[in-house]
C-alpha cells in the first residue's frame, strides 16, 4: 500500500493556478492529497479546467493588484473552506524592457503583482493559518531575483524583492508558519526563441527545466519541517552558478 502523503488533506491555495507553472504545481500538490484551492483572475476557462482536473471546485477569484480583493479572497476561504495549511503564491507578470524605456506605468505593472501581491497574500494567509495552528508558505520567486537581467531591471528588482520579503517574512511568522521560496530556471510552456535558447546552452544539465520541477520543490517546501525556513531554492539546472 502506498504510503499516504505528508500533504494529505492539506489546505492548499495556489495563486494564478490556471496556467504553466501554477497549473503544474496544482496538480502534482493535488496528485499527494492536497485540497487545492485554485486563484485566477480572467483565466476563469483554464482555472475551471485545473480545478476539474485537480479534483475539486475550489476556484477563487481575485484581482491580485487589489488589496482589498486580496482580503475578500482570503475571507471567502476562511468562511468556504475553513482553514488554510498552505499558500503558494506564484502569480507573477514578466516584461522585457530596457531601463531606458520603463516608465511608471510599466514600473507598477510589474511590482503590483509579483511583490505587493505578494506581501499582502503572505499577510492574510499567515493570520488565516494562525488561527488553525500555522502553516507553510512557498514564494515563487525568479533566476532574475538572484542575477542581473539588463532589460528586465524592473522585473529583477521584484522578484529579488520576492526572495528577500520572504526571508523577512520567515523570521516574522516563525516557529508555527514557514517561509520559502523556489527560483525557477529555463521552463519554456512554448516554442523556446534564441534568447531562451541561448539560456538553454548555457546551464549545465543542457536542456530546459519542467514545470513538475519546479512542483516538487514546492511540494518539499509545503511538507517540510519549521527548521526549513527562509531559504531561496533555485531549481535551474545549475544556472545560476554561471
Amino acid at each position: 500500500m502506498k504510503p499516504a502523503s505528508e500533504l494529505s488533506g492539506k489546505v492548499v491555495l495556489v495563486t494564478g493556478a490556471a496556467k504553466r507553472i501554477g497549473r503544474c504545481v496544482a496538480l502534482h500538490l493535488a496528485g499527494k492529497g492536497a485540497r487545492v484551492l485554485v486563484h485566477y483572475n480572467e483565466s476563469e476557462e483554464e482555472a475551471r479546467k485545473t480545478a476539474t482536473d485537480c479534483g475539486s471546485d475550489d476556484l477563487f477569484r481575485a484581482n491580485l493588484e487589489s488589496v482589498a480583493e486580496i482580503e475578500a479572497m482570503f475571507a471567502s476561504i476562511e468562511t468556504k473552506i475553513g482553514r488554510l495549511d498552505g499558500l503558494v503564491n506564484n502569480a507573477a507578470r514578466f516584461t522585457r524592457i530596457h531601463p531606458f524605456d520603463v516608465t511608471e506605468q510599466d514600473w507598477d505593472f510589474i511590482h503590483a503583482v509579483n511583490l505587493k501581491a505578494v506581501f499582502f497574500c503572505c499577510q492574510q494567509g499567515a493570520k488565516l493559518m494562525g488561527k488553525h495552528g500555522g502553516g507553510r508558505i512557498v514564494n515563487i520567486s525568479s533566476l532574475g531575483g538572484m542575477r542581473p537581467w539588463a532589460e528586465h531591471a524592473h522585473y529583477c528588482a521584484s522578484k529579488a524583492g520576492v526572495i528577500m520579503l520572504t526571508q523577512a517574512l520567515a523570521k516574522a511568522f516563525a516557529p508555527d508558519i514557514t517561509v520559502n521560496s523556489v527560483a525557477p530556471g529555463v521552463i519554456p510552456f512554448g516554442p523556446a526563441d534564441e534568447r531562451v535558447q541561448t539560456m538553454i546552452r548555457q546551464t549545465p544539465a543542457k536542456r530546459p527545466g519542467e514545470g513538475d520541477e519546479i512542483a516538487a520543490a514546492v511540494a518539499f517546501f509545503l511538507s517540510a519541517s519549521n527548521f526549513v525556513t527562509g531559504q531561496n531554492m533555485a531549481v535551474d539546472g545549475g544556472l545560476a552558478l554561471r
